[in-house]
C-alpha cells in the first residue's frame, strides 16, 4: 500500500477537500476525513479515490448528514490499495480501531460460542468453545449464544452420553458420577463402557452436528426394535428416551429449514434514527439460535448503507456461511460476496429473496427485528426518565450520560478486588465493566478506604492519562459508591488529589435498618438525603448498587478459585495447563513433582530432557 496523506490545509470544508485532488489518482484505496483536532469524523473506500473524493468536493447537492461531516473536514488521509476487496477489509478494520462519528458502527462485537468434540483423548469430550480454535478436535458451530450452546449440549448428553468432564477429572475418578446416575453420560472413566462403542456415539454425535439428524433417529429407532425383540426392555426403553431426547433438541430450535443447510438470516429494521439487525444462524439445517445487534447509525441513513457496514464488521474474524440472506438489497453485492469468500476460502453467496422459504426466514428474522427495536426503544425511554429523575434528585447540572458505580470484596482482605460497572442512557453498559485487583501491599487487611483509594487513583490516573481533553465519552458523569459519609469523604478526597473535583460524588448507605427501600444518599457537604420509598429513581439506584455487588462478588469468586487452584507448578517456565496436567497426573501432587529426581520427571509424557532439568532446579533452587 502507497500512503497518500498530504499536509493540513489552513481551511476546512469542501475547499481543503478540493485542495486534495491534485495528489490522487484513479486507483482503489480508502481514505480518512479529519477535524480540526486530527480526529478520524469518516472513513470510505472506493474503487476511484479521484473520483470518490472529487464527489465531496462540491459545495452543494449532499444530504444534511454528508453537508456537516464535509464542513467538519479539516484535513484527509489516503491509502491506496491493489484491489477494491482490500480496501474494502481495510475500510471495515479502520472503522473498528477508530469507531469514527459518521460511519455506521457494530457496538456489539463478542465472539460466539462453538460446540467442540475433542479429538486428543480416546473418550472425546463434548463441550462448549469460545476464542481462538487452539484445541484439538471438531468445531460445530458458530451458535448465535452460550444459552443456545447450553440447550443443545444438555439435549445431546441425553442421547449421545457423552462426557463433558475434564481430563483431570476424568482420570481421577474411581467410580460414575452424577451425570451417569442421571443418565447424562455413559461412565467410560471407569470402563462402563467400551472405547469402541464411544467412539460409535461420537460419530453419531457428529453425524447429528452436520445435519444428519434422520440418518442417527433411524439408526436408533433400529435398536431399539431390536433391544424390543431381543427382550432387553429397559435397553429398549434408554434409547426411546434418547430419541424422545433428540426429537425435544430439533422441536426447540423452532425454525429447521429444509433447502438452507448454512446461512446467515440477516434482517434490518430501521425507525426514528435507531436500527435493530437480527441474525439467525443456520448451520447442518438447523437453527443455532439468534441475536439482535443495534448498530450506531444515522437518522438519514437507508437501509443497503446499514446493511453494507454491518456485514463487513459483523464477519470480521468470523469464518462466513455458504450463503448470507439479506433483508435488504446492498449496493456493492459483488464486492462483499468476494471479500466473504477471500475470508471463507470457498465461494459465499449473497441473496435478497422475494419468495420461497428464504423469504419466509427473512419475514421471520425481520419481525423479530421490529419487535425487538420497539422493545429496546421503549426501553430507552424509560431509561431516559429514570436519568433524568437522578439529575433532579440530586441537582445535577443535566441527566448523566455515563454513570460508573464502584464495590469492592473480599475476605477479611483475601484476594481483594475492587469493580466498576457502567450505566448509561441505553442500561448497564457491559464492555465497559472492568475489574482491579487490589495490589496494595501496605494495606491493612479489610481496608475498604484504601482500597477504593487505590481503584479510583488507577481508573483517573488512567484516563487523565489517555483521555484528558475528557471527549469520547470515557469520563464519567456521576460516581455511585456504595458507603456513607466516611467513604464519601475519602472518595472526595481523592479526587481533589486527582484534579478532578467537578465530578459528581454519591455514595449510598442501607440506612439506621440495613433495609431495602430506607436508603440514605450522602454527598461531599452536603446532609444525607432520602428518596421517597416508592420513587422509581430509588429502585433504579438500588439495581446499580446491585449489579456491582454481584460483579464484585463474582469476581472475587472467580479470583478466589483460581487462587485454590493454583500450585508451585505455575511459576515454572514452560509448564502450561498440558504439561502441569500431565505432571500431576504422573507424581499425584505438585509436592511430589517438587520432590521428584530428575529421572523420574524425564519419564513424564511430553517432558523433554531441558524442562525436566529446569523443573528440578525450579524447585531445589528454591529449597
Amino acid at each position: 500500500m502507497t500512503d497518500l496523506s498530504s499536509e493540513q490545509a489552513p481551511k476546512k470544508g469542501h475547499e481543503v477537500i478540493q485542495s486534495y485532488l491534485r495528489t490522487l489518482d484513479s486507483s482503489p484505496g480508502v481514505y480518512r476525513m479529519l477535524d480540526e483536532q486530527a480526529r478520524v469524523l469518516y472513513v470510505g473506500k472506493a474503487r476511484n479515490l479521484h473520483a470518490r473524493v472529487s464527489s465531496y468536493a462540491r459545495p452543494t447537492g449532499h444530504t444534511p448528514r454528508i453537508a456537516r461531516m464535509i464542513r467538519e473536514t479539516a484535513s484527509m488521509m489516503f491509502l491506496s490499495t491493489a484491489t477494491e476487496t482490500e480496501a474494502l477489509l481495510l475500510e471495515q478494520n479502520l472503522i473498528k480501531q477508530l469507531k469514527p462519528r459518521y460511519n455506521v458502527l457494530l457496538r456489539d462485537d463478542k465472539s460466539f460460542p462453538n460446540i467442540l468434540v475433542t479429538k486428543d483423548h480416546a473418550f472425546p469430550q463434548i463441550r462448549k468453545h469460545r476464542g481462538a480454535k487452539k484445541d484439538k478436535g471438531a468445531y460445530y458451530g458458530p451458535f448465535a449464544s452460550a444459552g443456545a450452546v447450553n440447550r443443545t449440549l444438555n439435549q445431546l448428553q441425553k442421547v449421545f452420553l457423552l462426557r463433558n468432564c475434564t481430563d483431570s477429572t476424568f482420570e481421577s475418578r474411581t467410580r460414575p458420577c452424577l451425570l451417569y446416575q442421571i443418565k447424562r453420560c455413559s461412565g467410560p472413566c471407569v470402563g462402563l463402557i467400551s472405547e469402541e462403542d464411544y467412539a460409535a456415539s461420537v460419530r453419531d454425535a457428529e453425524r447429528f452436528l452436520s445435519g444428519r439428524s434422520t440418518e442417527v433417529q433411524e439408526k436408533l429407532k433400529q435398536q431399539m426394535h431390536d433391544a424390543a425383540d431381543a427382550m432387553e426392555f429397559e435397553r429398549a426403553a434408554a434409547l426411546r428416551d434418547r430419541i424422545k431426547a433428540l426429537t425435544q433438541v430439533q422441536t426447540a430450535q423452532g425454525i429447521n429449514p429444509r433447502t438452507v443447510t448454512e446461512a446467515d438470516i440477516v434482517a434490518l429494521h430501521l425507525e426514528k434514527g435507531q436500527a435493530c439487525v437480527q441474525v439467525f444462524f443456520i448451520r447442518a439445517g438447523q437453527n443455532w439460535g439468534n441475536r439482535d445487534f443495534y448498530p450506531r447509525v444515522d437518522a438519514e441513513m437507508e437501509e443497503a448503507e446499514v446493511l453494507e457496514a454491518f456485514l463487513g464488521q459483523f464477519h470480521d474474524g468470523k469464518e462466513p456461511p455458504r450463503q448470507v440472506i439479506l433483508s435488504h438489497p446492498i449496493e456493492n453485492t459483488d464486492l462483499m460476496a468476494q471479500a466473504l469468500s477471500d475470508k471463507r476460502g470457498r465461494k459465499v453467496e449473497i441473496l435478497t429473496p422475494r419468495r420461497g422459504e428464504k423469504a419466509e426466514l427473512v419475514d421471520a428474522a425481520l419481525r423479530n427485528a421490529r419487535e425487538s427495536l420497539a422493545r429496546r426503544m421503549a426501553e430507552t425511554a424509560t431509561q431516559a426518565r429514570l436519568l433524568r429523575g437522578l439529575a433532579e434528585a440530586f441537582e445535577l447540572p443535566a441527566p448523566p450520560q455515563r454513570i460508573e458505580v464502584y464495590d469492592n470484596s473480599h475476605i477479611q482482605g483475601a484476594n481483594a478486588v475492587g469493580a466498576m460497572i457502567v450505566a448509561g442512557p441505553e442500561g448497564l453498559m457491559k464492555n465497559s465493566y472492568r475489574k482491579f485487583n487490589i495490589r496494595g501491599d501496605d494495606l491493612t487487611p479489610g481496608d475498604d478506604f484504601g482500597m477504593m483509594k487505590e481503584v479510583l487513583t488507577r481508573r483517573f490516573k488512567r484516563l487523565l492519562k489517555e483521555h484528558p481533553d475528557r471527549e469520547g465519552g470515557q469520563w464519567p458523569d456521576l460516581l455511585l459508591i456504595d458507603g456513607g459519609a466516611g467513604q464519601v469523604g475519602a472518595v472526595a478526597g481523592i479526587m481533589a488529589e486527582l484534579g478532578v473535583e467537578d465530578i459528581p460524588v454519591v455514595g449510598v448507605a442501607k440506612g439506621v435498618d440495613r433495609e431495602h427501600g430506607k436508603e440514605e444518599f450522602h454527598r461531599p457537604g452536603r446532609r444525607p438525603k432520602a428518596l421517597p420509598h416508592n420513587d422509581p429513581v430509588l429502585y433504579f439506584i438500588q439495581r446499580l448498587r446491585d449489579e456491582a455487588h454481584r460483579f464484585a462478588i463474582g469476581t472475587h469468586r472467580a479470583k478466589r478459585g483460581k487462587a485454590v487452584g493454583a500450585t508451585p507448578l505455575d511459576e515454572v517456565p514452560g509448564v502450561g495447563a498440558a504439561r502441569k496436567r500431565a505432571l500431576l497426573s504422573h507424581f499425584g501432587s505438585a509436592k511430589a513433582v517438587s520432590r521428584a529426581n530428575l529421572a523420574d520427571l524425564k519419564a513424564v509424557d511430553g517432558v523433554s530432557e531441558a524442562l525436566a532439568e529446569r523443573i528440578y532446579a525450579f524447585f531445589h533452587d528454591r529449597a
